[in-house]
């Protein structure tokens, strides 16, 4: 298992016990109303997010690919560059929690034959999407963790101005957030 996927184990394995030092005072962030899964399918590039221990070896192109699977579940491939200019890569499995348009995700990067313990699998939960399904911003219960992810590498700058707006008014600390480098 690469550097990524360690990261990702440590993470999936270490956020249900995490503190809520970093975390907002908001209490749990409200999702979207509902999710159309098929549509959320495809690549997602990251534009930003609040710095976490499991993706500082990043330094660009970070990308989340979603595929459906045939028991419903979905797969992930998340991959970013590294300093030295190679792609680090890191499969995962994400699960629908609720109903069939459930915004609440939980995302798995630990071996399938650890799947059965819940400490293994991480929040992931869509708490704002545009009508097109070209904007996103993902966090957790906890606030602790936040990205923003798009379509497109460039993101028009009154649609990203406007999404973190929504955030603020969410109770995110966007003094925390760090733009994702596209490109280059």
């Amino acid at each position: 298992m690469n550097f990524l996927g360690r990261m990702l184990v440590v993470w999936c394995v270490a956020l249900p016990g995490m503190s809520a030092v970093a975390a907002s005072d908001s209490g749990p962030p409200q999702t979207i109303e509902s999710l159309d899964v098929p549509r959320y399918m495809g690549t997602w590039y990251e534009v930003a997010k609040y710095p976490n221990r499991f993706q500082k070896q990043c330094v660009r192109n970070t990308t989340a690919q979603y595929a459906l699977q045939k028991d419903g579940t979905l797969k992930v491939l998340n991959r970013c560059q590294l300093a030295s200019g190679d792609m680090d890569e890191a499969e995962g499995q994400v699960r629908q929690i609720g109903g069939m348009k459930s915004s609440k995700l939980e995302v798995r990067f630990a071996p399938a034959w650890l799947s059965w313990l819940p400490m293994v699998w991480g929040n992931y939960w869509v708490i704002d999407l545009d009508s097109d399904y070209q904007l996103v911003a993902v966090s957790e219960p906890k606030r602790e963790f936040l990205w923003v992810l798009a379509r497109t590498q460039q993101v028009d700058k009154a649609k990203y101005d406007a999404l973190l707006q929504r955030l603020k008014a969410k109770g995110f600390d966007l003094s925390r957030l760090e733009l994702s480098p596209q490109g280059g």
